[in-house]
């Protein structure tokens, strides 16, 4: 659900309670779009975040301390110069926009009061976090400034008065109650559709919840009356695979039929939980789109020369004919003359006639000699093929595993890892500012426990995967993989006792679900004992060889997280 109006004014009750007459001790801009406030209250310090992102913009008290950048914004050096130490005076939401004000009273140099009013206006793309003087009601300055030549009918700009979004042309929430024929057209209304192009300030999602309700004018007040009364039943709903999908301060039926529901304690945690996910996501795929697509780049060069190679191979096996021509035209040296292009000779092994090209610039003898010559370096290319497919369908073997990893991250830390490792083979070219780049991370693979206690260690890039193989493992361990799929080196780490058949099962299907198969049914694979499996001299990480290895099908299944 967007932040709309309804969460807005849920948001606005809860700061209220929250963070009114709180002193403001720090503030830090740890991204270009976000302001964090610590602010000391009667009941400790709390983290006061507000967001302007396009994507994600919000406002919500937060337990985690951001990381700031080495060198302050330009923005949080302003914010700090005049909101340092000032203290909060009111949380208001304006009408029943998606806009709150934070007011602040601080004294300046002389000992008076001065106020100030920090504005953020949650609208998508246009979002905005905005300073304004409130004795003259100009801007001193914005997250983000817009001129001219961005908004013609709005501009945000230090020194101009400030002036409000323009409003929709809808009801506001909390007017339509009052007013008889807005409450008769929302009754009429036949969907959701229409309640929301008579109602602003709410979501898609609450249009289509009041548009079931019997009672929809009753439902609506209930809505509001939830959001002011600081009772909110803050909630979250998310799919099969985890990912968020929408939250809100109430139950919302057409969620709860086809989404998990998970309640929180305050408003502010269930905020927090829904966009550290979906944020953690997008910067995730985000991360990880510039070092998909050159894999992808690799991959397809390495399918069309694999493809050619193939050819190649294909026309050298095929060489024998060029044997056969030597000796053939060797048998016949009377036979043909030079300048003739091409001659029919007898083909003494079967008693056919064959045809056989011939290059008019050489003499019989040369034409021969060219056909065994031809032979000769066909048989070498054959070997030479056969290598260059050999080293081309390992790096084919590689950057697959290697995409398969990078569409199963679910940090920036996992992306940021294998991204090094493409850096460090040449694959990928370092960042400009190669002295700012991290620490290498230790390979840190994931670990989960099975039913009867055994843990397995799942590797998430291909340092981990050699990591966990031929650093991590034992003598009597049992190492898995997806069979011919790419996918995660899976190490059943089980001591003296060894594993049971049931312990193989379950931890196949943890590899199987570690792996491009993960939403496949019946996948194999194969498991052998650890003291198979081999690195080749000179292999890419994660590349392996093994044997006596046999092979489980299973569907796959996510493993329970060690404690």
């Amino acid at each position: 659900m967007p932040f709309d109006g309804l969460m807005t004014r849920a948001v606005v009750t809860e700061l209220q309670n929250r963070i009114v007459m709180g002193k403001v001790d720090k503030i830090a801009q740890p991204e270009q779009d976000v302001i964090v406030f610590t602010i000391h209250t009667k009941n400790g310090n709390v983290r006061l975040l507000m967001s302007a992102a396009a994507s994600h913009a919000r406002v919500h008290l937060i337990e985690s301390n951001p990381v700031n950048p080495v060198e302050p914004y330009s923005f949080c050096m302003l914010l700090r110069k005049y909101l340092t130490a000032s203290r909060i005076v009111s949380v208001e939401q304006h009408s029943s926009e998606r806009i709150i004000e934070l007011s602040f009273e601080s004294l300046n140099e002389l000992g008076f009061t001065v106020s100030r009013k920090l504005i953020i206006e949650i609208m998508g793309k246009h979002s905005n976090i905005v300073l304004i003087d409130l004795e003259s009601g100009k801007i001193i300055d914005s997250v983000k400034r817009v001129g001219f030549d961005m908004n013609r009918a709005r501009q945000v700009l230090p020194g101009l008065k400030y002036v409000y979004p323009p409003l929709q042309e809808k009801i506001p929430f909390d007017l339509v109650l009052g007013d008889t024929e807005a409450v008769t057209r929302l009754e009429e209304a036949h969907d959701g559709k229409e309640v929301l192009g008579l109602i602003s300030g709410i979501a898609p999602v609450y249009a289509d919840q009041l548009a079931s309700s019997e009672e929809r004018a009753e439902f609506l007040r209930w809505t509001i009356a939830k959001a002011e009364s600081g009772n909110a039943s803050p909630m979250a709903w998310f799919d099969e695979a985890g990912n968020p999908v929408d939250y809100f301060f109430a139950p919302l039926d057409t969620l709860d039929a086809s989404f998990r529901r998970v309640e929180y304690g305050t408003l502010s945690e269930c905020i927090e939980d829904y966009f550290s996910r979906k944020v953690t996501a997008n910067q995730t795929l985000q991360k990880a789109s510039d070092a998909m697509r050159r894999v992808n780049e690799l991959l397809s060069k390495k399918y069309l020369k694999k493809k050619r190679l193939s050819e190649d191979l294909i026309e050298a096996e095929n060489s024998d004919r060029y044997r056969l021509y030597g000796e053939l035209l060797t048998a016949n040296l009377g036979g043909f003359t030079q300048g003739m292009s091409k001659v029919d000779v007898l083909n003494y092994y079967n008693g056919e006639t064959v045809t056989i090209p011939l290059d008019v610039k050489l003499s019989p003898s040369r034409n021969a000699q060219a056909m065994f010559k031809r032979y000769q370096k066909a048989k070498t290319a054959v070997k030479e093929k056969q290598t260059q497919l050999e080293e081309n369908d390992a790096e084919i073997a590689y950057l697959e595993s290697t995409a398969a990893f990078l569409e199963q991250a679910s940090t920036v830390e996992e992306v940021e890892n294998i991204k090094r490792e493409l850096t460090d083979i040449g694959y990928m070219r370092p960042p400009r500012k190669a002295t700012l780049r991290k620490k290498a991370q230790e390979p840190r693979p994931l670990e989960f426990m099975l039913e009867s206690g055994l843990r397995v260690l799942v590797g998430r890039n291909n340092r981990e995967n050699d990591k966990l193989t031929f650093r991590m493992s034992d003598k009597g361990d049992i190492w898995l993989h997806t069979k011919d799929i790419p996918g995660s080196h899976v190490l059943i780490k089980c001591g003296p006792s060894g594993c049971s058949a049931e312990d193989l099962r379950e931890a196949a299907s943890i590899a199987a679900f570690h792996s491009r198969a993960q939403l496949s049914e019946n996948v194999p694979v194969d498991y052998v004992p650890v003291r198979y499996v081999k690195k080749p001299q000179g292999a890419r990480p994660g590349m392996v060889i093994f044997t006596n290895n046999r092979t489980i099908y299973v569907d796959p299944r996510e493993g329970r997280p060690a404690k």
